[in-house]
């Protein structure tokens, strides 16, 4: 892959949503990283694809973003092999009916929906910077309208539910966005999240009456590639250059919840996400360098 090339990197890459995308940016020629879990079929996904388009600049990541390590191990593996980034995409997520815990101790919804886009946004956030038109892409979802960020317990060890969490981690999603979007409002990097539409994927997958429930309702969900066309609208379409800050349903602007809006919450969660992730001087300098200066006392 050459550093000519717009490089477009997708998270949760092999499946679902992210396949969906990553099939129609390929199909368009672009130059794709795909980052999946190692134990996944990422890496035969990629090569089929490459196959399916003729389009040789499709490369896999193997990652499990839900630890932290993994997701700078991966950033850093990304940074020093390829030479541009334009537009990330975070999408990598999923719906747990019964809590789980990662390898750091965190409650798995929030530290793979929520912690891995921030974390994994401030390690390549050097690498947009340098691109003429850069974008970060957030998938979020509908849900954030019945969420509740808990930073008594944004673990919920105490009254968890797998909505609850899901619900919690997607309005993580669109405040981040809102604030990142304020926060790099100076340069040319645009920040935008989405609700994909209910797609029938492998999302809830597993055990408890909220996965079976959605196991029944699947067939009446979007395909992969119908959730996917407002990712790749906002990633790729020049209708919304120099966009930020908004949310869309259906490839259009819509209203997200009055919660997902409050910015001294905003500002209390980053700093929560911060603190959680062990956000690092170093890790944290591309961004504070670019703040407006009216918005460094939320860092």
């Amino acid at each position: 892959m050459t550093d000519s090339l717009e490089t477009f990197l997708v998270t949760g890459a092999s499946s679902g949503i992210g396949l969906g995308t990553v099939r129609v940016l390929a199909g368009q020629g672009k130059a794709v990283v795909m980052i999946s879990r190692g134990s996944g079929p990422g890496a035969e996904v990629a090569e089929t694809l490459r196959r399916e388009t003729g389009n040789p600049n499709l490369h896999h990541l193997p990652a499990d973003l839900s630890s932290l390590s993994e997701v700078r191990r991966a950033a850093a593996e990304f940074n020093e092999r390829f030479g541009r980034l334009d537009v990330l995409v975070n999408n990598a997520g999923a719906f747990f009916g019964e809590r789980k815990t990662t390898a750091d101790g965190f409650e798995m919804t929030f530290a793979l929906n929520h912690l891995s886009y921030f974390l994994l946004t401030h390690l390549v956030l050097e690498k947009l910077l340098q691109s003429p038109a850069p974008r970060i892409v957030n998938v979020a979802s509908r849900a954030e309208s019945f969420g509740r960020i808990h930073l008594d317990d944004p673990m919920l060890s105490r009254g968890y539910s797998g909505w609850k969490a899901y619900g919690q981690s997607k309005l993580a999603n669109v405040m981040f966005t809102y604030q990142l979007a304020r926060l790099l409002a100076e340069t040319p990097v645009t920040v935008n999240a989405l609700h994909p539409g209910t797609v029938a994927t492998g999302f809830g997958s597993g055990e408890g009456v909220a996965s079976r429930v959605l196991k029944l309702a699947r067939p009446f969900f979007k395909t992969p590639a119908q959730g996917a066309q407002t990712v790749v609208y906002l990633a790729a379409s020049p209708s919304v250059a120099g966009v930020s800050g908004r949310y869309f349903i259906d490839q259009k602007p819509a209203s997200s919840s009055a919660r997902s809006h409050d910015r001294a919450a905003q500002g209390r969660l980053w700093r929560t996400t911060s603190e959680l992730v062990g956000l690092g001087e170093t890790e944290a300098a591309p961004l504070r360098l670019v703040v407006p200066e009216q918005e460094r006392v939320n860092l």
